[in-house]
């Protein structure tokens, strides 16, 4: 039996804290085949850490604390969890008596590499380790991406704009749309650079002044961002970003937490080029319906030409208004001016 399979299944509380200003949150912490897993009280998994990468912060001392590579996301496992405690020294012990040393390190991964782009299927290897690097990438490193890439890209973009008060009403309205899109966004605007909306890996949202500055009607502007939220849900953009990256750049990702800053760069050029596929009305109206929003004011800011429009009007979830306004008039006038210095 292997120091894995003795202790799959085990299960113990621990507190996990995602960022160095994020608030200690009480978890259960159970082993996987190859993964710790990191649950609410509920059982839902908060994020998945590779065994392999697992590093004890503190060795010898109680708590115990972890990290998977990256030390701004620990886990701590206090002193009476301490089959727990064995059970991760034990793994990180098992996994160190396995590393080769420097030299044969080297030489391993480069011989794995050729094998890989010589021995395995052209068409399956890059959509495994990209599969595989969506699961376990915590999100404080698709953060870390995000925030990089928005440095970047503020050539083009420009700073986010920030008058008072317009960065509390974005989040209250993402706060409004993210049950209804399924995936958390942080709402930024730009004055330039960006057509429509722009997702970034990361859960960042880039939106187009214009939007806010030249609709007449909220449920519109909210409906513009409503359909960007979900284009990302369909598609991932770290997935675009890996694509786009190339499978050497992706082992790295997985082997060290990072890419390389050339593969940041030449992605950041050609994120505010490319061609966006348009969701359909029936993709588009179920989450109108679960956010409170009304289609029609959308479907007015689309081209005369677009498809869509006859759907989004004729199956309006709230033909007659929506129940709740999707923000206040306050807010609104917020929004319209975040861009006024």
């Amino acid at each position: 039996m292997t120091a894995l399979e003795k202790y799959q299944r085990l299960e113990a509380g621990a507190f996990w804290r995602e960022g160095p200003e994020e608030e200690r949150r009480a978890v259960v912490v159970s082993i996987g085949k190859a993964t710790l897993t990191i649950s609410d009280g509920n059982g839902q998994p908060l994020t998945h850490w590779s065994i392999g990468a697992l590093t004890r912060a503190n060795p010898g001392a109680l708590p115990a604390i972890y990290h998977p590579g990256d030390p701004s996301e620990t886990l701590e496992i206090p002193a009476a969890e301490g089959e727990l405690i064995d059970c991760l020294q034990t793994l990180v012990g098992a996994v160190e008596r396995r590393r080769p040393g420097r030299g044969r390190l080297r030489l391993a991964i480069t011989l794995a590499l050729v094998a890989g782009i010589v021995g395995a299927a052209a068409f399956w290897l890059p959509g495994a380790l990209e599969s595989q690097a969506l699961k376990v990438l915590p999100r404080s490193k698709r953060a870390e991406i995000s925030r990089t890439l928005m440095s970047d890209l503020r050539p083009v973009t420009g700073p986010a704009c920030t008058a008072p008060g317009g960065a509390e009403a974005l989040a209250r309205l993402a706060s409004r749309l993210e049950p209804a899109a399924q995936v958390p966004m942080e709402l930024r605007v730009v004055r330039k650079g960006v057509r429509g909306t722009l997702a970034l890996p990361g859960g960042v949202m880039l939106i187009d002044s214009a939007i806010l500055e030249n609709v007449e009607d909220p449920e519109a502007a909210a409906g513009i961002i409503l359909s960007g939220m979900l284009r990302a849900r369909a598609r991932d953009p770290l997935a675009e970003l890996m694509h786009a990256s190339g499978t050497i750049a992706v082992i790295r990702l997985l082997t060290s937490g990072s890419l390389p800053a050339s593969s940041l760069d030449a992605f950041a050029r050609g994120m505010t080029n490319q061609s966006v596929t348009p969701l359909s009305a029936s993709q588009l109206l179920p989450a109108f319906d679960a956010a409170g929003l009304q289609s029609r004011p959308f479907a007015r800011t689309l081209p005369a030409a677009d498809p869509r429009i006859e759907a989004l009007v004729s199956g309006d979830p709230y033909p007659d208004g929506a129940p709740d306004p999707i923000m206040s008039d306050g807010d609104w006038l917020r929004l319209q001016q975040i861009c006024i210095d």
